[in-house]
């Protein structure tokens, strides 16, 4: 597994300050946000990307392909994974975001309208298309096998990694990396949630301003980052001896059909895809351990959410913790799902939850144990992570603990 985020830029450091109820968000300094009425972010610090990189492949990449393929380096050697001893063939690539090379973008039409378009890049095009970064990764490591680009916004993560999940299920591949990537912090995409009125406007404290669950909840927190992890069927990693972290065993799919923005008020499609997710495991909702909650802390979606879970777990809903990484992290949009995915994982293995730190006064509408403001240690089996986007698009999947076990054809491991 492999992280950029606001709490790390890698998978242990990421996941010490979660646990530890770490807030990433801080003021934006990289740009003025004099006017703007959202002035706060998760913003990736300490990222080198020709340190990193190379000098010259930093220079013709956006910053979210550089983020993609910082963290499939990361995933990649903790994998230990030998490329003389893969099929590049059945060695895929399951990689979104939802915006893309939006700051290369923007660079080059300032260029053109303040140079002529002689000035414009010819670069642009390959730097800004949103499949970049699945590209990038594939042509690094020979990936010769299917290779996606899943664009469902916010629930990005998710669906690269159910559809993943899937693809290796199908036995058309063995190994796949599988995540989402998003540098979506500029000056325009800040003016236009912000317009939108979508993004909190705590703006003088904001370690407090991402809250979800909480009554005094203004809107979500922008962020930015990678989140990639490499999936693999059972039997090849058993083969090899790999570490193991967790097993998907889950994955469901949904619409909303209802709003190009707004969640569904009822929470339709989220109950939709979590149930789905349920039954592609084969399991019961009372196998449920802990949920990975998408609570972008906006005021209908954490209700929204909220509904569908007492929807699907009935009073069982009460007791099942819910866990908001969003709190800490901020909304990092396509990247959101790989890297709570990978939150996830570390929970299972490692007996923590992480907490929902900022619940301070709880929404009476949302009234679950959310594992307000410190960690809890629980001995977990099952959860289930889900991750919702704009346009009604969700997806949840579903992660086991490892335990070795007779191998299982329908299972992949990660």
């Amino acid at each position: 597994m492999g992280v950029v985020s606001p709490l790390g830029n890698n998978v242990q450091t990421f996941w010490n300050n979660l646990i530890n109820g770490k807030s990433g968000i801080s003021s934006i300094d990289t740009f003025d946000v004099t006017d703007h009425k959202a002035k706060i972010a998760g913003i990736i610090r300490d990222f080198d990307a020709e340190k990193i990189l190379g000098k010259s492949e930093a220079r013709r990449l956006d910053r979210f392909s550089q983020f993609a393929l910082a963290a499939a380096e990361e995933a990649w050697e903790d994998a230990k994974l030998d490329l003389n001893n893969i099929d590049a063939e059945r060695l895929g690539v399951y990689v979104g975001s939802g915006i893309g090379g939006i700051e290369t973008l923007i660079e080059n039409i300032d260029t053109l309208r303040q140079k002529g378009p002689r000035r414009v890049s010819p670069t642009l095009v390959p730097a800004m298309i949103s499949n970049a970064a699945a590209a990038q990764i594939s042509i690094k490591w020979n990936a010769m096998g299917p290779s996606m680009s899943p664009v469902s916004a916010c629930a990005i993560g998710n669906t690269a990694i159910g559809e993943a999940f899937r693809l290796i299920r199908s036995g058309e591949a063995d190994v796949v990396f599988a995540g989402g990537t998003e540098a979506a912090i500029t000056d325009l995409s800040m003016a236009s949630f912000g317009n939108a009125t979508a993004l909190s406007q705590r703006n003088n404290d904001p370690e407090k301003a991402s809250r979800p669950f909480d009554q005094a909840r203004d809107g979500f927190v922008m962020s930015e980052g990678a989140g990639i992890l490499i999936l693999e069927s059972l039997t090849h990693a058993l083969r090899r001896k790999a570490k193991i972290y967790s097993e998907v065993i889950g994955y469901g799919a949904s619409s909303d059909a209802h709003h190009i923005v707004a969640t569904h008020p009822e929470g339709k499609g989220a109950f939709n895809a979590m149930r789905s997710a349920i039954r592609n495991a084969n399991i019961s909702p009372d196998e449920v351990n802990v949920i990975s909650a998408h609570a972008t802390s906006t005021k209908v979606g954490d209700i929204s959410e909220t509904k569908a879970m007492k929807q699907l777990f009935g009073e069982k809903a009460y007791q099942i913790p819910v866990t908001a990484n969003k709190s800490m992290l901020g909304h990092m949009l396509g990247a959101a799902g790989g890297v709570e995915a990978i939150a996830l994982a570390m929970s299972l293995k490692e007996g923590i939850i992480p907490p929902t730190i900022n619940l301070e006064n709880p929404d009476p509408s949302c009234d679950l144990d959310y594992v307000p403001t410190v960690a809890r240690q629980m001995n977990m089996k099952t959860g289930l992570s889900n991750s919702f986007g704009f346009g009604g698009h969700n997806a949840a999947v579903i992660l086991k603990k490892y335990e070795d076990e007779t191998i299982c054809s329908n299972k992949v491991k990660l």
